[in-house]
């Protein structure tokens, strides 16, 4: 199995990757959670200052065994600093949804789908430094999927009780 760069896939990226989306899914809930009990802004200062003590425990774990051999490293540019703003955004904005009729599943396939639009979009005009490349017919058809798997879980998914 190989990337469309040529390069081997490596199976526990895959993995990874496939793991983030359950990750992402507790947040989801759990913000949502705090945002019913509070409200959306607060469900966001809540999982950034827990996320906060839990990188700095996990850089104080990690920190004695990282290389430093390793040369100094470029500075990121300004532009790449702005995650935490998207992921605050981000945080409010499914806290609010996922309170809605979209519920936690909607919620996420609309969220799944706008990271697809949003991935070709930016693999299109290599916005934010990707390599460009064109979207396919696979890209299409994907995003396709998404958006019918998406209309089938908002529209046809909620329970009759």
């Amino acid at each position: 199995m190989t990337s469309p760069s040529g390069r081997p896939l490596n199976p526990l990226h895959l993995l990874a990757a496939f793991g983030t989306g359950g990750l992402l899914t507790l947040m989801v809930h759990f913000n949502g959670e705090l945002g019913r009990y509070g409200n959306a802004l607060f469900s966001s200062w809540a999982a950034h200052g827990t996320g906060t003590v839990a990188a700095l425990v996990m850089l104080a774990i990690l920190n004695p065994w990282r290389n430093r051999n390793v040369g100094t490293k470029p500075r990121a540019p300004l532009w790449a600093y702005l995650g935490g703003i998207s992921g605050g955004v981000t945080v409010i904005l499914t806290s609010f949804t996922v309170n809605s009729p979209l519920a936690l599943s909607g919620t996420l396939a609309l969220g799944l789908a706008g990271q697809v639009v949003f991935s070709i979009v930016a693999d299109r005009w290599g916005l934010f430094g990707l390599p460009m490349r064109r979207p396919d017919r696979r890209d299409l058809a994907a995003m396709a999927l998404i958006f019918a798997g998406s209309a089938l879980i908002i529209l046809f998914g909620r329970d009759s009780a």
